[in-house]
């Protein structure tokens, strides 16, 4: 039911929390106007209260417990914006949901692990959870499938949700740096986690992918059966070998519901250089959203900072205050399908970068082990080489089974004239 007022209380004041702050004290007037509701801010935490953090927040209550922030009278929505899978953010999360009060939060991590237990509770209680801040920043993607796509079935789910990893892929393209001095480089400027693998490992842009395909698919959330697969592996011979076959590499999520069941992955793939998501440059987030009748639907913007993060916690609330209702999901937490993690992904062509020695007969094993895994060959190229007794070789198949390409992939390294480990790369086209 709309309100009058709307009392929020916010629970941490870093970048995301700060921004917020301003939002409010910024845009008092508009904010009401738009929503028929006066939004205030009553109460806040953090870790730190004397911390300059460039706002003032003399005229709110201070709690040192989140969670006893949540069960302040005066606080009719916790905006959670510590982060953290488990600790004072579950806590105070499901103390604010056992009372009936809604929950915004940009807490990706929560409710990837505990997404479905979180979203029961907050039903039972007549309670709301909104999260629009925690996939994408800016990019109102949440809204998108909830609400403006919910006719559609939804065919794929597919972007790059991590903008530190495009950042990193096409800094290494444009100033043909190695991926380690790039990754040092982002992390001087602040772009990564404290916890990098984080971001470079995938894990960030998994738990967002996992909370897309559960409002796409109709399905519990489980970031356990996303496939995860980093960046770190990306050299810049691989950059620079796939623009000359006229692709991109970028850390891509990937949703899609299968015969086998569904399949979720965050892996780096080759796309096409001259799509939407090939020419997506530094540190930008985009999402395709595909459905049966609306077609393709590209979305691009900010993926994190403050101002982009806060607008979608601001608008989150504003929903709130409307008197919207909607499941956290986007339907019925009990409705809500099990999926089974699909065995093998839709089968795709593959970028595969080899070394050989460079003797007789080495290609010629190098197919002959492809073609008995039931793989074959697009293009092939063999590069120009410095050193005499290795030769680097780059094969594009055409589209084969994951299960294949993996035994295949085994088997190569069986090889004697295979020098390392061959790298193999997933081609999207988008």
């Amino acid at each position: 039911m709309r309100k009058d007022t709307l009392r929020l209380g916010v629970v941490g004041l870093g970048t995301v929390g700060t921004g917020t702050v301003k939002i409010v004290q910024n845009h008092a007037a508009m904010l009401s106007a738009r929503t028929g509701t006066s939004i205030e801010i009553t109460a806040v935490s953090a870790r730190s209260r004397n911390k300059d953090r460039g706002i003032d927040i003399s005229a709110y209550a201070w709690e040192d417990d989140p969670v006893a922030l949540a069960k302040r009278d005066d606080v009719d929505v916790l905006v959670e914006l510590m982060g953290g899978t488990d600790g004072p953010a579950k806590a105070a999360t499901e103390a604010a949901l056992s009372l009936g009060k809604s929950v915004v939060t940009a807490n990706k991590a929560l409710l990837a692990v505990h997404g479905q237990a979180l979203a029961e509770l907050a039903e039972a209680n007549g309670a709301q959870i909104r999260f629009e801040a925690a996939v994408a920043g800016g990019i109102p993607v949440v809204k998108a499938l909830t609400e403006g796509l919910a006719a559609n079935a939804m065919t794929r789910v597919l972007g790059v949700m991590n903008g530190t990893c495009n950042y990193i892929l096409t800094r290494m393209e444009s100033a043909g740096l190695p991926y380690d001095t790039v990754f040092q480089e982002a992390n001087d400027l602040g772009y990564l986690e404290a916890d990098p693998n984080l971001d470079v490992g995938g894990i960030d842009a998994g738990h967002k992918l996992a909370l897309l395909a559960s409002i796409a698919f109709g399905t519990q959330v489980d970031f356990d059966a996303v496939a995860l697969e980093g960046i770190g592996a990306i050299t810049i011979e691989d950059i620079s070998r796939a623009a000359d076959m006229g692709y991109k590499i970028k850390l891509l999520g990937l949703a899609q519901m299968t015969d086998a069941g569904l399949q979720q992955s965050m892996r780096p793939c080759l796309v096409p250089a001259s799509s939407p998501l090939g020419q997506l440059e530094g540190g930008t987030n985009m999402v395709v959203l595909e459905g049966d009748a609306v077609g393709q639907i590209v979305m691009r913007g900010a993926g994190a900072g403050e101002g982009p993060t806060a607008s979608a916690v601001m608008a989150d609330v504003c929903d709130l205050a409307r008197g919207i209702d909607l499941p956290v999901f986007g339907q019925p937490a009990a409705s809500l399908a099990k999926a089974a993690p699909a065995v093998s992904a839709t089968p795709c062509p593959y970028y595969l970068r080899l070394t050989l020695c460079d003797e007789p007969g080495a290609l010629a094993q190098v197919a002959t082990t492809l073609g008995n895994s039931g793989i074959s060959i697009d293009r092939m190229r063999q590069y120009d080489h410095s050193d005499a007794d290795t030769a680097p070789v780059l094969i594009v198949t055409h589209a084969c089974a994951p299960n294949d390409l993996d035994r295949a992939v085994s088997a190569l390294t069986q090889i004697a004239t295979v020098v390392g480990a061959p790298v193999a790369l997933q081609i999207q086209n988008v």
